[in-house]
């Protein structure tokens, strides 16, 4: 049986069975110490019997300047972030994914969040597929939003930004279907 909770700051050293994933991103320590700090009802652990976290997300609420409404479309609202999902390899396929975005959602309505988005390799069909059966659904392309290509086939790779509508957003202003084809370059996505 696998416990899902809110990460401790003991957790920190025990992520690496979850890290060991080609397609997770690492980060440094510290990074995660941020997270927990900062959003500490939206960095939550899947636990083992044995002890061993085996699969954790974290995300974030975040804005952009509201000097920067004058950017209409472009300006980005309170919203939640997935900034990291992983489950080790031996505990996928049991519903953990899912259950640990479901809190995470639960956790941005609660902050009165619009919607949700992360970013996922195009190349990463597996995580694609569960994410549009969770909800969400591709907003656009970035090009080049990876600065590496673990397939080998080229130095960096485009990331799919998808997105999903939380019920604050009751006319879907903030999210699109078929998405895939609207491409942009990372240093338009941020604008603060």
């Amino acid at each position: 049986m696998t416990t899902i909770r809110s990460c401790s700051p003991a957790d920190i050293s025990k992520l690496n069975l979850c890290n060991l994933d080609p397609l997770t991103e690492n980060y440094a320590r510290k990074f995660y110490f941020d997270y927990l700090a900062k959003w500490p009802t939206m960095f939550i652990v899947a636990e083992n019997q044995k002890g061993q976290i085996v699969a954790y997300v974290m995300g974030k609420v975040e804005e952009d300047p509201d000097y920067l409404k004058i950017l209409g479309d472009k300006y980005l609202p309170w919203h939640g972030h997935v900034t990291a999902l992983t489950v080790a390899p031996q505990y996928r396929q049991m519903g953990l994914a899912k259950q640990l975005t479901a809190q995470l959602d639960r956790a941005c309505e609660q902050e009165n969040a619009w919607f949700m988005d992360l970013f996922v390799r195009v190349s990463n069909k597996t995580a694609i597929s569960m994410y549009k059966k969770m909800g969400y659904s591709v907003y656009r392309r970035v090009v080049s939003y990876y600065s590496d290509d673990p397939t080998g086939k080229g130095t960096s790779e485009d990331a799919f930004d998808m997105r999903k509508s939380l019920p604050r957003d009751k006319h879907r202003r903030y999210v699109r279907e078929n998405g895939e084809n609207n491409r942009i370059n990372p240093e338009d996505l941020y604008h603060g």
